[in-house]
């Protein structure tokens, strides 16, 4: 069966990909469907509110299951900051340098041991008939002083998740990183209720 995913970045494409399709769910991107989709505006306070604001979106443009996540970290000393604004916490959307040299400048006087932060995903799935599934994900760990690794994206360079001796999510491979990752987690989560649904 095909899903929309509602989103431009190919690389969560590929990672909801290789966890949803031992359940036969072929996940595809607006281009791939022959689709165009609206930017949604994500306006809402919470993960919840705009992973569920971009997958009715798409969903309603589509007539397709419409899968849409919205994930961000979350610093401990920073009052939970970035947030919902983790993708433009330097004020331009999706500039993963600015946004960390950002984040390791508002930390520049923070002890090793007052880095804690996690990350957090909430993938949502709306389908033609309403229904709607929403799970979360979190996956906790520490902020580093300076970026290791070249895998991933986003923040993972600079963040060194809990039991992974000490290598930031970068270095980590795709089969570790989805074992142990936020997106990895609220994805099995859905996957399980995707299941649980069509039984």
């Amino acid at each position: 069966m095909d899903y929309l995913i509602a989103t431009h970045n190919m690389k969560k494409r590929e990672e909801l990909q290789r966890i949803l399709a031992p359940l036969g769910i072929r996940v595809l991107l607006a281009e791939e469907a022959g689709v165009e989709l609206t930017d949604v505006e994500e306006t809402g306070q919470t993960f919840e509110e705009n992973a569920f604001l971009k997958a009715e979106s798409g969903c309603r443009e589509s007539g397709m299951p419409c899968l849409a996540d919205d994930s961000g970290l979350c610093v401990d000393a920073l009052d939970g900051a970035p947030g919902v604004y983790s993708a433009r916490y330097a004020g331009e959307h999706g500039n993963d340098e600015k946004n960390i040299q950002v984040l390791l400048k508002a930390l520049e006087k923070v002890p090793e041991g007052k880095r804690t932060a996690r990350f957090v995903s909430v993938a949502c799935c709306v389908y033609p008939n309403g229904e709607k599934i929403a799970v979360r994900g979190e996956c906790e760990g520490k902020i580093g002083f300076d970026q290791k690794g070249t895998g991933g994206f986003g923040y993972d360079p600079v963040f060194i998740p809990e039991g992974m001796g000490g290598r930031t999510m970068a270095e980590l491979t795709a089969e570790e990183k989805d074992s142990i990752s936020h997106r990895g987690k609220a994805v099995k989560a859905l996957a399980n209720a995707i299941e649980s649904r069509e039984d």
